[in-house]
C-alpha cells in the first residue's frame, strides 16, 4: 500500500467509525474521534489494542460483504503481543508507513524472512497493525497473496496471520518455518506517533 495511495487520515477515522470502532472502544463517536485528533500525515491510521481489542476488531473487517473472524480465542490472542526490537508507539493510535504485504516473500517462511526485513530498513507487522491495513484496505487481501504478522509473538513458534477462508478475512497462526506459496510477511518502513 503505496503511501502515496492511503486515504488521508481524516478519511481513515471516517472508516473506523462506520465500522462500529468507537462502540468497541467504549467511547462516544466524538470521544473516540477525539483520541485520534493528534494523528496527522501520510500513513495507515493504527489503532492499538490500548484502545480496541483486535479480538474484538476482527469481526468488523469486512472483504465481499462478508465479515471478518478468528480461530483464536481473546485470551490466545491477546498473547501475541509486539517484538521488543520494533519499537512499536506505547499510544492509543500511531500512523504506519509504506506498508507491503510482502510479495517478494511468498512461500518464504517468517523465520527466514526477518533478517532481510531488517538489513532492508523495514519492520513486520503487528496483530494491531495488519488488523488496521485490512479495516481500511480490504482489497490489499488477496488469494495469492495473503500475510504473517511477524511483528507479534506469543512466546513460541506461532506466527499470526491474515488470510481468506470462505472469501472471509481470518485472522489465526501458521509456524515460524512453515512456507506458504500465498502467504508473504507484510511490513512496513515505520511508525510515527503524535508529535
Amino acid at each position: 500500500m503505496p503511501v502515496s495511495t492511503v486515504p488521508s487520515v481524516d478519511a481513515q477515522v471516517d472508516r473506523l467509525v462506520s465500522l462500529g470502532w468507537p462502540k468497541l472502544a467504549g467511547l462516544p463517536e466524538r470521544a473516540f474521534r477525539s483520541r485520534l485528533a493528534s494523528l496527522s500525515g501520510a500513513g495507515v491510521v493504527v489503532v492499538t489494542r490500548r484502545l480496541v481489542d483486535p479480538f474484538a476488531a476482527v469481526p468488523s473487517l469486512e472483504l465481499h460483504g462478508r465479515s471478518g473472524f478468528t480461530s483464536m480465542t481473546q485470551p490466545e490472542l491477546a498473547s501475541f503481543v509486539p517484538l521488543p526490537s520494533l519499537s512499536v508507539p506505547d499510544v492509543d493510535a500511531y500512523l504506519l508507513l509504506d506498508v507491503s504485504p510482502g510479495p517478494d516473500t511468498l512461500n518464504l517462511p517468517p523465520d527466514a524472512v526477518l533478517p532481510s526485513l531488517v538489513d532492508a530498513g523495514r519492520s513486520p507487522l503487528t496483530v494491531e497493525e495488519g488488523v488496521a491495513v485490512v479495516a481500511q484496505q480490504p482489497s490489499l487481501l488477496v488469494e495469492d497473496n495473503c500475510f504473517s504478522l511477524a511483528g507479534s509473538r506469543c512466546g513460541d513458534k506461532r506466527v499470526p496471520a491474515i488470510w481468506l477462508s470462505a472469501r472471509r478475512p481470518w485472522l489465526g497462526w501458521c509456524w515460524e518455518g512453515a512456507p506458504h506459496t500465498w502467504l508473504g510477511t507484510a511490513s512496513c518502513a515505520g511508525r510515527v506517533a503524535a508529535g
